[in-house]
């Protein structure tokens, strides 16, 4: 299948007894690379961080220029086209890696799923369209993708801690895009932080990465 067909992903091992995992996502046009060592930074000793990189596929969104992208973006438009089955597709590839951890001993309730842009919007979807609960899911500059779909799709997660930041300052993926999903997903998740960073464009800063800490600590405290 298609989940053979990833590459390696980036994994940062715990230092100490591994009893807690977050898998991160990176961005379009990114690899598992870019986001490993803030990953490594915010780590705490029994934390493994993996951060796989998304197949290279042609993205609409870019004249069909091919680099690693989850899935198709047709649009940044908020109510543009998107790719269902593509969007389906990683989840399930994502799941996949979730039920790895799991068999290596590392139950549901001890994994974040956490991602930026286009893997924030897929570990969003994936975690509340997983059947288990997780111990929580961060989402960076990104929005809630096929949201059409929800609540209904929301079969599990919808009481797990969900931290949401975004820059205010955005010209990709726009800040107003990122107020409109958390109160959506209020709608049926409450345990929802929105964080917002004034100034901020599409990246990340130091304030956002200690936040992000604070967050997977208190998800993932030593066992």
């Amino acid at each position: 299948g298609n989940a053979s067909k990833m590459a390696a992903p980036v994994v940062v091992n715990a230092t100490a007894k591994h009893t807690a995992t977050v898998i991160f996502l990176h961005g379009l046009g990114d690899t598992g690379h870019g986001w490993a060592s803030a990953m490594a930074a915010i780590g705490s000793p029994h934390i493994k961080f993996i951060c796989p990189t998304a197949q290279v596929i042609p993205v609409s969104l870019n004249a069909g220029f091919r680099m690693p992208s989850w899935f198709d973006l047709k649009s940044l438009d908020v109510d543009g086209p998107e790719d269902g089955d593509g969007i389906k597709k990683a989840r399930d590839g994502i799941h996949h890696l979730i039920e790895e951890e799991v068999k290596n001993g590392i139950p549901h309730e001890r994994i974040v799923l956490g991602g930026f842009s286009q893997g924030g919007a897929l570990a969003f979807y994936s975690t509340f369209t997983h059947t288990r609960t997780l111990a929580g899911v961060v989402g960076l500059s990104c929005w809630l993708p096929l949201r059409e779909e929800f609540p209904q799709a929301a079969i599990s997660n919808t009481g797990s801690p969900i931290l949401q930041c975004h820059g205010d300052c955005d010209p990709i993926v726009p800040y107003k895009f990122g107020q409109i999903t958390s109160q959506i997903i209020k709608k049926f998740a409450g345990n929802i932080e929105f964080k917002t960073y004034r100034g901020m464009m599409h990246s990340s800063c130091e304030e956002e990465m200690a936040d992000i800490k604070k967050f997977i600590t208190k998800c993932l405290p030593p066992a």
